[in-house]
């Protein structure tokens, strides 16, 4: 099924991308790193070399086993489905279910209203005052399910998808425990994963 080393297209500062570096080393894959720079030349996420790895012009994206994905939870579902062991997901479907919950409410309730495209939408004298209020709704609601969910991680005791998903949180962990009334969210880690 390999072919070659993994290349993982991928930004520093994206929260997308630290998520499949955090599954691609709690899996302990070696993979290659291609800088996509999403502020550089306008962003070179918009060239049509990129573009054609990648047609939403978004990181990250994976070159692997002889195709390439975009989208870091669906490339995280790929790892877990060809590589399952260590295991990302709980075998337990509830469990699962609440790691999937927790995931997509991450990457598509809170984190893509703080994309540069968007923001640049909404104007630059709005930009903060919007994300600010973006970023409190979905930690009130992420809050309401740890408190039902959360253990060491957002499922329990062991690491899995939804920690993953996590370092969106971490820079705003300061903001999150500033809010006050999130103790689920604030001291939860991402993974033990420092990039």
């Amino acid at each position: 099924m390999q072919a070659g080393k993994p290349i993982l297209y991928s930004y520093f500062r994206s929260s997308c991308s630290w998520r499949v570096r955090i599954a691609l080393a709690l899996k302990s894959i070696d993979y290659e790193t291609i800088p996509i720079n999403l502020i550089k030349d306008g962003g070179q996420q918009f060239s049509e070399e990129f573009q054609k790895l990648n047609p939403m012009k978004q990181v990250p994206a994976l070159k692997i086993d002889g195709t390439i994905i975009g989208q870091s939870l669906a490339i995280i579902e790929y790892l877990e489905e060809t590589r399952p062991t260590p295991r990302l997901l709980p075998q337990d479907p509830k469990k699962r279910a609440h790691v999937r919950m927790i995931s997509d409410l991450i990457a598509s309730g809170i984190q893509p209203l703080q994309n540069l495209s968007v923001l640049k939408e909404v104007g630059q004298e709005n930009q903060l005052t919007w994300a600010q209020e973006a970023i409190n709704f979905g930690f009130n609601a992420l809050e309401q399910i740890l408190q039902t969910t959360a253990g060491k991680y957002c499922v329990g005791n062991e690491v899995q998808g939804g920690s993953h998903s996590l370092p969106y949180h971490q820079p705003h962990q300061q903001v999150a425990a500033s809010l006050g009334g999130l103790p689920s969210v604030s001291p939860l880690p991402a993974a033990g994963y420092t990039p």
